[in-house]
């Protein structure tokens, strides 16, 4: 009788720290939303663009500015791909959440890092 209620607690504590630890491991990392406000980059990428490109006197200002434009459109899409990978969570546009929540995380700025670092 002794053994099989050891043999029992042994199972229950089994399964309670697997449970323990799918939720940990799983449920809870699947539970964090990631939020971008990929417009706001967008825009403010955008009007420093266009102030270089208004302010310039010359070809090669010009070129510069066209540069920054080209640089900027190729490493967007590969800043947000990496986005899921830096938080460990899904990462949504801030427009498709109805209201931020304890586990939504604005990654607008570490994006803007992102695109800043060369």
């Amino acid at each position: 009788m002794k053994a099989v209620l050891l043999n029992a607690l042994m199972a229950a504590l089994i399964v309670f720290g697997t449970l323990a630890a799918y939720d940990r491991l799983v449920i809870r990392p699947g539970q964090l939303i990631g939020v971008v406000d990929v417009g706001e980059v967008y825009r403010q990428k955008e009007a420093q663009f266009t102030l270089i490109l208004t302010k310039a006197g010359s070809d090669v200002e010009r070129e510069r500015a066209m540069a920054m434009a080209r640089s900027f459109s190729q490493r967007l899409p590969v800043a947000l791909e990496e986005l899921p990978r830096d938080c460990a969570c899904l990462v949504v546009l801030k427009s498709a959440v109805a209201g931020p929540t304890p586990r939504t995380l604005d990654l607008t700025a570490h994006l803007k890092s992102k695109l800043e670092a060369p």
